[in-house]
């Protein structure tokens, strides 16, 4: 029996999912270790950021005129190239082969491919669903692509972590190899579609700030900023307020898993099993998240924190693929490659600009952080409620 493309092309966001969340558990304490500051660190990760944030929208655009299947394949080679050109400098300066004055921009160009390149895979892979699914099952089919990836940054510091026992190299070739995999399943039953090219449709160019995209680039770009500020804070947070507690360490992976795990829960709760509306999916997954972040920045103790992050899970599963799919459904067939690739554009902005807007603030007073972030929320509620692109095309 053969898997379907759809399916491959799921297991390739679950293979950049596994590499993704590994890369950020191991990197930087390999590269501490060898001598490079964590300023140095933070910056390898900040300008691949910049790179996918500027190449996303070009992918998107290119997945219009040369067909899905193609620029999905790229980013994963890409994604895997990335992967090995990032622990082979560690590998090298580790063994006295490379000299670690060469370490820093080695990483650097490593991940660099990985934001130049490997940002290909998700725009494409969104645009291949809208182009095969109905406007009544986008949301759902977005979803189940969000819940691969998620599952995939589940499963990467497990699988990652057993396969660390070998080598500290083996996670990232197996990973690489999984990506490869991925790219020839694809090639093989993956059709490259193309809609400019098969129906003969005149291109009509739509830009970041077009009526129909900036709306929801403005709603991701605010959410992008509330998620990176938490994924960053979270370490911080841990530490400075449950010191007394031990094993942190083993609290902060709780608490990413319990995230990525309640917003797949809810993502298939909310768009599969029972499914709402895009409109409600927004209101109310917004409004979870409002009382999440209130929350936390109120209630300082361990057990209302996890249930906080509960929370802020299903928030998230509820908004995401209501966003890409709303996004979608106000776009013509023949633009949905530009608009992913638009969305995709935005959602390093958060990791982009946490650092000079959400830390600042963490380091008067954590909770003013989540307090900060609920107060975009109750923003973003209130944006939703009035703008009337948003409107009509979340009410599918």
């Amino acid at each position: 029996m053969s898997i379907s493309g759809s399916s491959w092309l799921k297991f390739g966001l679950f293979t950049v999912g596994l590499g993704q969340s590994f890369v950020f558990v191991l990197v930087p304490p390999l590269a501490r270790d060898l001598g490079l500051t964590v300023i140095q660190t933070s910056s390898i990760f900040a300008i691949s950021a910049v790179a996918w944030a500027l190449t996303s929208a070009f992918w998107g655009r290119a997945s219009d005129k040369y067909g899905r299947r193609n620029i999905a394949i790229l980013g994963l080679l890409g994604y895997s190239i990335s992967l090995i050109a990032l622990i082979t400098p560690l590998f090298l300066v580790e063994r006295n082969i490379l000299h670690v004055a060469y370490l820093f921009p080695a990483l650097v160009l490593g991940r660099l491919i990985n934001g130049l390149v490997g940002s290909a895979t998700r725009p494409a892979s969104f645009a291949y669903v809208a182009d095969t699914s109905t406007k009544e099952k986008r949301t759902v089919k977005f979803a189940r692509l969000e819940s691969s990836f998620l599952l995939g940054t589940v499963a990467g510091p497990l699988l990652g972590g057993f396969l660390f026992l070998i080598t500290n190299e083996t996670p990232f070739y197996v990973f690489s190899f999984f990506a490869l995999i991925a790219a020839i399943g694809i090639y093989r039953e993956l059709d490259n579609t193309n809609i400019k090219k098969e129906n003969n449709i005149k291109e009509v160019k739509i830009n970041w700030y077009s009526k129909t995209i900036l709306p929801f680039l403005i709603y991701a770009a605010i959410l992008s900023l509330c998620q990176a500020s938490l994924l960053q804070s979270i370490g911080f947070y841990i530490t400075d307020l449950f010191n007394d507690f031990e094993n942190l360490p083993t609290l902060i992976s709780m608490t990413f898993a319990l995230l990525s795990i309640s917003t797949i829960v809810s993502q298939y709760i909310f768009t599969d099993a029972f499914p709402m509306k895009n409109f409600n999916l927004l209101l109310f997954g917004t409004s979870l998240l409002i009382f999440s972040y209130s929350t936390m920045a109120f209630f300082q103790s361990i057990s209302v924190y996890y249930l906080s992050i509960i929370v802020l899970g299903f928030g998230f599963g509820m908004t995401r693929p209501a966003l890409a799919s709303s996004l979608s459904l106000a776009q013509t067939p023949e633009n949905q490659g530009s608009a992913a690739g638009y969305l995709g554009s935005v959602i390093p902005i958060g990791h982009m600009t946490t650092p000079f807007i959400a830390m600042p603030i963490y380091a008067i007073n954590p909770a003013y952080l989540y307090y900060f972030s609920s107060i975009l929320c109750i923003g973003l509620v209130l944006f939703i409620i009035i703008h009337p692109t948003i409107k009509k095309s979340s009410l599918i």
